[in-house]
């Protein structure tokens, strides 16, 4: 734009009505918005809908570019696919990415974001569709894993077979209960880390969970818990105990299982904030942990970026058998 043609356009801005200039506000923020998300996502090589690689572009629509495919002729753009295709209000997906960066609560975040509670509530299980899923390799060296045990949670839902609590509780039986689930948290010394919800916790579960991404020549570190040395004894792995109860924290100024315990310790803190959380939720915010405690310095268009990938939608929580969740590799 020349000059003279911007400075005619300033003298015009004065003479917007509040409602005109609320509206010029909510457009450069959709903007500046989906500028943010498409900087961080690749545009499409293909098309979701058939895989076919012959498409054109196809106009603009809500601030994103639209293509066409020429094979089975449906359009698309960079979210279709994704966690957050066909979701509104994109011109506050930033702030609410930075809502999530600083765990704060669907309250908070509606507030915030001047969207409705439920809004919200959709937008954070939609968009932790992807950092439950994100895909690890392995965890290699001295490797320490433990569990760690949440109460068994049916926030939200109507129709309880018990008596309902009205405010967190405690459970009757240790370990894993109708009252509680085992969370088996695995963590190597340069902080790649693993979690899985298990229903049972014997040798059997433990080789599903963990063989898969420990290297066969990590050194293993737990406690003295009988099924974590039947684990190590029958897939011929090396493991080192402790025992806590016995006041031994250290061996030898090597082997220990302090790392592992103080991500519990913090991931259990972090759980508190939100005053509850569905069991049937537990692997999202078990993924959004992970994700903070890997990416120290996220943006909130790093974040959009991440939540916006195709191809990483996670099958939803079962019952019958361990569900393998992520592992997040530092470089």
């Amino acid at each position: 734009m020349r000059n003279k043609a911007f400075a005619k356009l300033l003298g015009q801005l004065k003479s917007l009505t509040p409602f005109q200039k609320e509206k010029l506000q909510l457009s450069l923020d959709h903007h500046n918005a989906m500028d943010a998300i498409t900087d961080e996502i690749d545009a499409p090589q293909s098309c979701p809908h058939c895989s076919s690689t012959d498409h054109q572009k196809w106009g603009v629509r809500s601030g994103l570019q639209r293509y066409r495919c020429n094979s089975c002729e449906k359009t698309y753009n960079v979210l279709t696919g994704t966690p957050l295709a066909r979701l509104r209000h994109k011109e506050v997906w930033v702030d609410f990415a930075q809502d999530i960066i600083e765990s704060k609560t669907i309250r908070e975040s509606a507030k915030h974001c001047g969207v409705n509670k439920d809004t919200t509530f959709r937008w954070r299980h939609r968009m932790l569709n992807n950092p439950k899923s994100l895909g690890a390799r392995h965890l290699h060296g001295i490797v320490e894993f433990d569990e760690t045990y949440f109460l068994e949670s049916h926030k939200g839902e109507r129709n309880l077979e018990r008596t309902p609590r009205k405010r967190g509780g405690s459970a009757r039986k240790r370990g894993i209960s109708s009252e509680q689930t085992a969370v088996l948290v695995a963590r190597d010394r340069n902080g790649n880390t693993m979690d899985a919800i298990l229903f049972k916790s014997n040798q059997y579960t433990l080789a599903e969970v963990m063989l898969p991404v420990v290297d066969k020549d990590a050194l293993l570190c737990s406690d003295r818990k009988t099924s974590y040395r039947a684990f190590a004894k029958k897939y011929h792995l090396t493991l080192e105990t402790i025992n806590a109860s016995a006041k031994v924290y250290v061996k030898e100024k090597i082997y220990h299982i302090q790392n592992v315990n103080a991500y519990d310790s913090r991931l259990k803190a972090w759980m508190k904030h939100f005053n509850g959380v569905a069991t049937k939720y537990l692997e999202s915010y078990l993924g959004w942990m992970r994700l903070l405690d890997r990416e120290k310095n996220l943006t909130p268009a790093q974040l959009l970026g991440i939540m916006a990938k195709r191809g990483m939608v996670c099958q939803p929580l079962m019952r019958t058998q361990p569900t393998f969740i992520t592992i997040i590799n530092t470089p």
